[in-house]
């Protein structure tokens, strides 16, 4: 059982912004080790109903009297200072925590907290680990940062010391986590809207790597080489993993595709033969996760039979290269990459999978990630055959940026492409409707809004 000793002193606990992807899983977490939890969000979800069918009372819009009732309110980052459920709480003199800060009091009830951090990966890798370690029967905690069908949620409650979490470096939040071990997928440039350099990005890792104990494990992707830089700045344990650095720990060799683009490899663990695997998701790139999480589950004592099974068994995240259903023969994918390196993986995936033409619907995500990438997502789109792109979702931010979608389409026709700036989504899906053959494949793309065309076309048909 974790040790609960430095938050004891909480017994009540409010939570503003309960239904996010992390602050649910915290609750669940808390009303599990019997502290009272209550909170509010601005809209019902799936979140908050599954919240209070644990009973954990939830209110839509505010509530002053569970914040006075409190001895401390958590919240997250995306709630202003002058939420009335903050003001009240300043007014009583409750202390106030913001999400990342009390998450890593959490990940200090466990004897071993296991973060999964990198710029491109986090969500798969960490499932990956997630289902390899309830295979081995290991009990964990859990939290991912989407939907996993295994554990019917993005959190589980176990009761082990384990503690496996998706660990962001956005506004270097996982620096305020206390690791046993720390897997990092890569080092890529992003989120330079908060980090202005790939520098500070690449300091931000090195400070993330000296919080591991002497005794503690760190995981490299061997293939990566700003990852290949971070083990100077630990004692721990390193062990690396690569599919082109052949004098990584693990290695992969023989990889297979088959027609859905699954692939099939032998791992070799220190220049001998480990095990044989098959994956249920497609591309490359999962199968760099993959190696990933043998390294580490291998270093936790697991089973390799129970890591084949249960990788064999993991058929992705909910929005990573998730198939949604077919239209005119066409089958449509569903995938959350918002960042040229993610689409070239992706890109890739497609390439693998058996299919006629392909067709992009690409949201661009933030005003500064589109300007300051816009070649390398012009260049990473022109691996589609088609290519449509919606507006920029602006997520937190304004346009001070004077970009748009526009320019983008104009980089990629520039580049001898062709492609369709559509706006409006009911024009998007006509369009579709109108254009797409049998065996073509259709990828809605972004971590916006983009999410609801493939329904939208799915609709149309009936």
């Amino acid at each position: 059982m974790p040790n609960i000793e430095n938050i004891k002193k909480y017994k009540n606990i409010h939570m503003i912004g309960i239904g996010g992807v992390s602050m649910s899983g915290i609750a669940a977490i808390l009303t599990n080790w019997g502290f009272n939890v209550t909170g509010s969000d601005w809209a019902k979800s799936e979140a908050t109903d599954k919240l209070n069918s644990l009973g954990i009372k939830v209110t839509i819009g505010h509530n002053l009297e569970d914040v006075a009732n409190s001895d401390v309110v958590v919240y997250s980052a995306a709630i202003k200072q002058d939420d009335p459920e903050m003001l009240e709480a300043k007014k009583l003199n409750i202390p106030t925590i913001e999400r990342a800060d009390f998450l890593g009091e959490l990940t200090r009830c466990y004897k071993d907290t296991i973060c999964i951090s990198g710029t491109h990966g986090k969500t798969t890798t960490t499932s990956m680990i997630s289902l390899c370690f309830l295979e081995a029967l290991q009990d964990p905690s859990i939290q991912v940062g989407a939907f996993l069908n295994a554990i019917d949620g993005n959190y589980r409650v176990g009761n082990s010391d384990h503690f496996i979490i998706e660990a962001c470096e956005y506004v270097e939040s996982f620096l305020k986590f206390s690791p046993k071990a720390e897997i990092i997928l890569n080092i890529d440039n992003d989120h330079l809207d908060y980090f202005k350099t790939f520098e500070n990005i690449k300091k931000a890792f090195v400070k993330y790597v000296k919080l591991l104990p002497d005794d503690g494990l760190l995981v490299i992707n061997g293939d990566d080489k700003n990852c290949l830089d971070l083990p100077q700045y630990t004692n721990a344990k390193i062990i690396t993993y690569g599919i082109d650095n052949t004098n990584a720990d693990f290695v992969a060799k023989n990889i297979e595709f088959d027609n859905d683009g699954f692939p099939e490899f032998d791992v070799y663990k220190k220049g001998e033969f480990f095990e044989k695997i098959k994956l249920s998701v497609p591309g490359t790139h999962n199968v760099l996760n993959a190696l990933a999480c043998i390294s580490l589950c291998d270093y936790y004592g697991l089973d390799k039979k129970d890591l084949q099974t249960a990788l064999k068994k993991f058929t992705g995240a909910h929005r990573r290269f998730e198939f949604k259903g077919k239209i005119n023969g066409a089958s449509i994918y569903d995938d959350y990459g918002h960042h040229p390196t993610e689409i070239v993986a992706t890109s890739k995936s497609v390439a693998n999978k058996k299919h006629n033409k392909s067709w992009v619907v690409f949201q661009p995500h933030t005003y500064s990630r589109t300007k300051n990438l816009l070649d390398d997502f012009a260049h990473a789109l022109l691996n589609f055959d088609n290519v449509i792109v919606l507006d920029i979702y602006a997520a937190r931010e304004t346009n001070t940026y004077n970009i748009s979608s526009k320019d983008l389409v104009d980089k990629i026709i520039s580049l001898g492409k062709d492609a369709k700036y559509i706006p409006n989504f009911d024009e998007c899906v006509s369009y579709l409707k109108d254009n797409v053959q049998k065996d073509d494949l259709i990828l809605t793309l972004g971590a916006g809004t983009v999410t609801q065309i493939g329904p939208m076309l799915l609709k149309e048909q009936i």
